[in-house]
């Protein structure tokens, strides 16, 4: 099993402690990108791949993402079939 397979299989998991660096990793394996809007934009990210978008909160001051934000992602990634 490789490295997108075990963080897909984690998140399918919903885990309480899915870091935001573990998002980034998968979806960026699974073909987004990360776009911010430069110094000035804040906390939000946007990961686009196509006309798919999801956008985040990076949070903070913890490192883990809340159980709303592990539940969005998944969504999206289950409606268009990437997981």
């Amino acid at each position: 099993m490789g490295k997108r397979e075990k963080l897909i299989a984690r998140l399918k998991d919903r885990p309480k402690d899915f870091t935001f660096g573990e998002v980034k990793n998968l979806l960026e394996l699974l073909g987004f990108e990360m776009l911010s809007k430069g110094k000035t934009g804040g906390s939000r990210v946007k990961f686009a791949r196509g006309s798919v978008s999801l956008y985040l909160h990076k949070p903070h001051p913890r490192n883990e993402l809340l159980s709303y934000q592990v539940k969005y992602v998944l969504d999206v990634l289950e409606r268009e079939g990437l997981v």
